[in-house]
């Protein structure tokens, strides 16, 4: 699946529009790490996976997922974070962004090789334009609402006869091929690409730990797991339940015994962003609540920042 991106690029609320306010931009170091910490978390419904990225692969490293962050400063206080991994993925966060931060974010970026971007919806889409990117052609292009949860206020659905267990390797040879056919019909890998995605997804998952199987009468019925973790707060993804056995309520099920699950060893809250209306009616169903829009966006091929001139 081939879509290109959308054309339009909309103003982030809030943002300063003043050219005169434009504060510089500034190579992030190991000592800002804290204050990049305290400033993702204050943001954290679009900021799980630069918060997970910054803590298990550092600043400037040579791991896929290592960051090259630059930011801007208010008071001394972080104001905007752009971040990009050393795969490529941009990973922006830019509450207080100016029309002048943007085009000079365009000159950290020049030249640099790019797979896509994820972050809050109206951010990523105004980052692209200013980058000449919001244009090419992309496996998926997707702004998705965002959802959040206190888990004081997990709504449990009935679950008698159903059970989860933590995905292991008995059940690798399922558990691929539904990943293929999520990666086939939500993330729009190519073909050619989604059975070594999903079994190299799937053992991640097991060598993690983190996605579990919903059991009912003995079978398998659907897939759930979280994509970002910390102590006390989880980011849902890779929902999954097989075409034949969907409108059931699998999913909810999956995803609130997985997070009972969770509650009991500390966590307080979950985020989210869904990917389909019924994805988002099954977490309403379990007491999540609407909290922005998410856009995740996978370049059908790496682009390069073009030139300033």
């Amino acid at each position: 699946m081939v879509v290109a991106l959308r054309s339009r690029v909309p103003e982030i609320q809030g943002t300063r529009t003043n050219a005169g306010e434009s504060m510089p931009w500034e190579s992030a170091a190991y000592s800002d790490v804290p204050k990049l910490e305290r400033f993702l978390r204050a943001h954290i419904q679009s900021s799980m996976f630069p918060l997970i990225n910054l803590r298990d692969h550092g600043l400037n490293g040579d791991a896929r997922y290592a960051l090259s962050v630059w930011v801007n400063r208010k008071n001394g206080s972080v104001a905007n974070m752009l971040a990009v991994t050393r795969e490529g993925m941009l990973m922006p966060q830019l509450p207080d962004l100016s029309a002048d931060d943007l085009r000079h974010a365009k000159e950290l970026l020049r030249g640099r090789k790019l797979i896509g971007a994820l972050g809050a919806a109206a951010q990523v889409r105004a980052l692209l334009g200013a980058l000449g990117l919001d244009t090419v052609p992309c496996n998926l292009n997707s702004d998705e609402p965002g959802f959040v949860l206190s888990l004081d206020h997990l709504v449990m659905p009935p679950t008698e006869g159903f059970h989860i267990e933590t995905l292991a390797p008995e059940h690798r040879a399922f558990a691929a091929q539904w990943r293929r056919e999520y990666c086939l019909e939500t993330l729009g890998t190519p073909g050619a690409d989604a059975v070594h995605q999903a079994e190299r997804d799937v053992d991640n998952f097991i060598n993690q730990e983190s996605h579990v199987v919903l059991y009912h009468g003995g079978q398998p019925v659907g897939m759930s797991g979280f994509n970002a973790r910390l102590p006390d707060i989880v980011q849902i993804g890779a929902v999954f339940t097989p075409k034949p056995l969907r409108g059931q309520g699998y999913a909810r099920r999956a995803v609130a015994l997985q997070l009972d699950r969770a509650r009991s060893g500390g966590v307080t809250r979950a985020v989210l962003f869904a990917a389909s209306s019924a994805a988002a009616a099954a977490y309403r169903a379990i007491g999540f609540q609407r909290a922005g829009s998410y856009a995740l966006v996978l370049f059908s091929n790496t682009q390069q920042v073009p030139q300033c001139h």
